[in-house]
């Protein structure tokens, strides 16, 4: 374990964030890194518990062994730490700083819990900084070939995992760069693209190609022994009314951002409302006050969350608790209040503004009608699925949920098809969805051998 009295002698410190005037007048890291002694007293707080509910499905989908490369971290031993993070962590850059860290929230330590995320970020940047993170070439090839289809989260773990296992992969994606939603859905201050494109490079040099720009159908691919399908649950969930999709107006934020230009969907000078209050919608706040919006709210259909858990939701449970995010916070900071209105939806679209109504329940309440100002109206409501016009191409028949999810729940759909990531389960974590990955790809690595029989 870490020291044994650290939880007791040290408190819980994260990487803090810049300050809220600096950080609003760009697009770069939200936060600031702590030197090499603050992370190895972090790490000593580590209890090394009997039951480590932090790499348990509670707290990690992955089941990383946090007390071990926490012990290992405390002790100077970054190189074996690191080591021991990459047995079941594919991408801890990625997961470092855009995991909500459900293993934090379930650690026996609860509100004073470990900074795990921070030291895996810590130890992936430190094995990139000292050449520690080189490609890791398979030592033999087994000649089958796999396309995944989709290079987001699930995409690369699939891809990722494959190629370990000695097969020649392909990811084949629609976009002009690799990534997903990790390079067009998250903005660059939580995920710097410089993060991902590093990522890339190191895929491509450990022997994975990728096919930008290219929208794969099954005739493009019936040369590859099995395929995978990764593309997410891109369908977004639409309202009564006309807006822009939050992931539309956060890809032309970060292509602006990539680019140097203004970007073709801009925020500058506009009272913008955003509809939906989870971290999509907070995304779209951060990215529309760093454009120069002159005003930002945020709509959210549901009640405020209470500041304490419910009876009905205990630890080691993600806590269901109002959370005030780094967007919502930089909105207090520039206008002087919370951003976010609960219980309440757009009724009506009108000139130059929005005619909003408060819910019971999901029901509108007769009276309740308020006009906001309005130049840019953001839809940021979550998804119901995978694209139907994927599922059309590839014949496959969606779950009631909008999902390529087999009936026994496994990733094969048929044949050499399958399907991982939130395009099988429905929109969810990043660290799910490489989970997710992982374990599509050894399904299709059984059936690959099995084929080869």
């Amino acid at each position: 374990m870490g020291k044994p009295t650290g939880f007791m002698e040290v408190a819980r410190v994260e990487n803090p964030y810049r300050d809220e005037a600096a950080r609003l007048r760009d697009f770069e890291d939200l936060h600031v890194h702590q030197p090499t002694q603050a992370r190895r007293a972090q790490a000593s707080r580590c209890m090394n518990c009997g039951v480590p509910f932090c790499q348990s499905d509670f707290g990690c989908p992955l089941n990383n062994l946090i007390p071990e490369w926490n012990d290992l971290l405390y002790r100077g031993k970054e190189r074996e730490a690191l080591a021991r993070l990459l047995q079941t962590a594919p991408f801890p850059e990625f997961t470092g700083r855009v995991c909500p860290a459900l293993c934090e929230k379930a650690c026996n330590l609860e509100s004073d819990a470990l900074t795990n995320r921070d030291n895996e970020l810590y130890l992936i940047e430190t094995g990139f900084e000292k050449g520690w993170v080189q490609p890791r070439i398979p030592r033999r090839r087994t000649g089958r070939r796999v396309a995944v289809v989709g290079s987001g989260p699930a995409g690369l773990a699939t891809a990722d995992r494959l190629n370990r296992l000695g097969h020649a992969v392909t990811v084949v994606e629609r976009a002009d760069r690799a990534g997903g939603l990790l390079m067009y859905g998250i903005p660059n201050m939580k995920l710097p693209k410089r993060i991902v494109d590093r990522r890339m490079s190191l895929m491509e040099a450990e022997g994975i190609h990728f096919l930008l720009n290219t929208d794969a159908s099954p005739d493009d691919l019936r040369d590859f022994d099995a395929v995978a399908l990764c593309g997410g649950a891109k369908q977004p969930r639409a309202l009564n009314v006309e807006g822009i999709f939050a992931v539309d107006y956060l890809t032309a934020a970060t292509r602006a951002v990539l680019s140097g230009n203004t970007p073709v969907i801009d925020a500058r000078g506009r009272h913008v409302v955003v509809v939906g209050g989870g971290d999509t919608g907070n995304d779209c706040v951060g990215t529309a006050l760093r454009q120069g919006c002159a005003s930002v709210i945020q709509l959210e259909m549901m009640p405020a969350p209470p500041i304490e858990r419910a009876a009905g939701n205990p630890w080691p449970e993600w806590p269901r608790t109002l959370r005030t995010d780094y967007g919502q916070k930089e909105a207090i900071h520039r206008q002087g209040s919370d951003p976010r209105i609960y219980e309440t939806t757009v009724k009506q679209l009108l000139p130059g503004g929005v005619e909003t109504v408060k819910l019971k329940g999901f029901d509108p309440i007769p009276g309740t009608e308020r006009v906001l100002p309005c130049d840019l109206l953001l839809i940021a409501a979550g998804f119901v699925g995978c694209e139907t016009a994927t599922a059309k191409r590839f014949d496959v028949k969606l779950s009631p949920r909008g999902c390529m999810m087999p009936e026994d729940g496994s990733h094969h759909l048929r044949a050499n098809l399958f399907s991982a990531g939130d395009m099988r389960t429905g929109q969810s974590l990043v660290v799910r969805a490489l989970a997710d990955g992982r374990a599509a790809a050894l399904e299709i690595d059984r059936y690959l051998k099995g084929d080869a029989q």
